[in-house]
């Protein structure tokens, strides 16, 4: 089988890559050949390259700085997504896609599943949302994975930051009303894969994130507690720690149709953040 993997230098791209199973042909189609910034370009990539299935691992991350650059989110995180999602549907490729628990407003009844009503709050939240909408008009066999809160030892995440302060923090201030959960980078890619593997299986809009549900406070917590550092945690509201984009305060995802589907259980963070917390530590 053959899979083409964009984002394969960002937390799931790498992760996917290192999953890869015995017998899986993995293309990376990294920026220069794929820069989803530019019109038309990694659709080409997907019609030359002939994959059997496409993951979308790429997208504009940076929450806050799409606020003041609105078009080159909305060019990323959903032109490109339509282009690629047609490309991969003219080579007769299954379309497995990205997104994030920020479509959602946070403000209603959790856990959310896959019919709750939409409506994110920033830009980034927007554009995640209209990549969704292109890429299963484009493509009949698309997979749309909606996650939330990744880390891994790799790029930018909310661990990593919290033990860089760590080293030079005793008391940390963090945001304690926005609920969600923490997903691994390296469970969202096996997901990822055994999506696209499934040939024949149900396409659609999936909700993958793990498990227990948590505050970013009470993460922080755990992540200072597996590395052994003694930060104490003050637990403020989101109103007092103030973002150019607003967030969703509620974004618990119901994934009980991606195990029913495609037999994927929700990964329980508690039991990965140390070897996670372990990695990081011993990478730098």
């Amino acid at each position: 089988m053959k899979i083409a993997l964009t984002g394969s230098t960002g937390q799931v791209g790498l992760e996917t890559i290192a999953a890869a199973r015995k017998g899986v042909t993995l293309i990376a189609l990294t920026r220069d050949k794929a820069d989803l910034a530019i019109p038309g370009m990694a659709a080409e990539a997907i019609r030359r390259t002939r994959p059997d299935a496409v993951i979308n691992a790429a997208a504009w991350t940076a929450v806050d700085k799409a606020e003041d650059n609105r078009d080159a989110a909305f060019r990323i995180n959903a032109d490109a997504v339509g282009e690629m999602a047609a490309a991969a549907r003219a080579v007769g490729a299954r379309f497995v896609h990205l997104s994030t628990d920020y479509v959602f407003a946070g403000d209603g009844a959790a856990p959310l599943d896959e019919t709750a009503a939409v409506g994110p709050l920033n830009v980034y939240g927007a554009s995640k949302l209209k990549g969704e909408a292109l890429a299963l008009e484009n493509n009949s066999d698309t997979a749309v994975v909606r996650t939330s809160w990744v880390y891994s030892p790799h790029g930018s995440n909310f661990v990593k930051t919290m033990l860089k302060l760590a080293e030079t923090r005793s008391e940390l201030s963090v945001v304690a009303d926005q609920r969600g959960g923490p997903t691994p980078a390296s469970s969202i890619a096996a997901a990822c894969l055994t999506i696209a593997d499934s040939m024949q299986g149900p396409a659609g809009v999936y909700h993958f994130q793990g498990a227990p549900d948590a505050t970013w406070a009470s993460f922080a917590q755990a992540i200072f507690a597996a590395a052994k550092k003694p930060v104490k945690v003050n637990e403020i509201a989101t109103s007092d720690y103030k973002t150019p984009a607003r967030r969703p305060l509620l974004t618990v995802l119901n994934c009980s149709k991606i195990l029913r589907d495609y037999g994927i259980n929700q990964p329980d963070w508690r039991a990965d953040i140390a070897g996670a917390v372990e990695r990081i530590l011993t990478s730098r």
